[in-house]
């Protein structure tokens, strides 16, 4: 029960913190600014994963329980169970930004640019998610973070993306970031992309290591 817990308390602050910055950035007219919200998503990751990795391995993301069941890291039985914790620290994260900001529209969801159509914006964050999953499965076992600079390796990499298809697609790369604060606002614009593309793509990454690596190596938790 206490990884359960630990999803919990870590996807609600994933979500609280990092979705709570565009939520501010939004009500306040560009307070926080752009680089403000990609380093808060980055460092609330880092932040949880020390805080949490030894305990339920901070996945925080279903579409990366996913993968590491696909990857024999994980057991299959749990990935229900992480995403029900999931879901549940997240929408209650997103329900409390709507109490403290009722005046913002989209409490800090995901949306697509103009500039972009939704097959290309799922292509976007198919690519997003290949590139973190692909450092996640490299640094993790699945249960546990793994050496003091894991945290550092996956948060930077939420930071990177953040930074630069933010604007594009708010870069999400996880099903449950985008799907809390749609249901709370009511916002389901192209919510398939969001859903879809990062579990895809977190397969996919998992498939590309035995492409660079001996071909058990996910069956050996390397």
């Amino acid at each position: 029960m206490k990884k359960y817990i630990a999803e919990f308390i870590g996807t609600f602050t994933l979500i609280f913190c990092g979705c709570g910055a565009m939520t501010i950035n939004e009500v306040t007219g560009g307070s926080v600014g752009h680089v403000g919200i990609g380093i808060t998503w980055g460092f609330v990751v880092i932040a949880m994963i020390y805080a949490l990795g030894d305990i339920s391995g901070a996945h925080l993301n279903p579409a990366v329980s996913i993968a590491f069941a696909f990857a024999k890291k994980f057991e299959w039985k749990e990935v229900p169970k992480y995403a029900i914790a999931q879901f549940l620290g997240a929408l209650l994260a997103s329900g409390i930004l709507a109490f403290l900001f009722p005046t913002s529209t989209l409490l800090g969801g995901t949306h697509l640019s103009e500039i972009i159509d939704p097959t290309r914006g799922f292509v976007l964050e198919f690519l997003l998610t290949f590139f973190l999953m692909l450092v996640i499965i490299n640094v993790s076992t699945g249960s546990k973070e793994v050496g003091i600079m894991a945290g550092f390796a996956i948060g930077g990499v939420v930071l990177l993306e953040a930074l630069f298809a933010g604007p594009i697609t708010n870069a999400s790369m996880n099903p449950i970031r985008s799907l809390a604060p749609a249901i709370v606002s009511f916002k389901f614009d192209d919510l398939w992309v969001y859903v879809l593309a990062p579990v895809l793509g977190a397969l996919a990454a998992v498939s590309s290591c035995k492409l660079i690596k001996d071909e058990h190596c996910c069956d050996k938790g390397c």
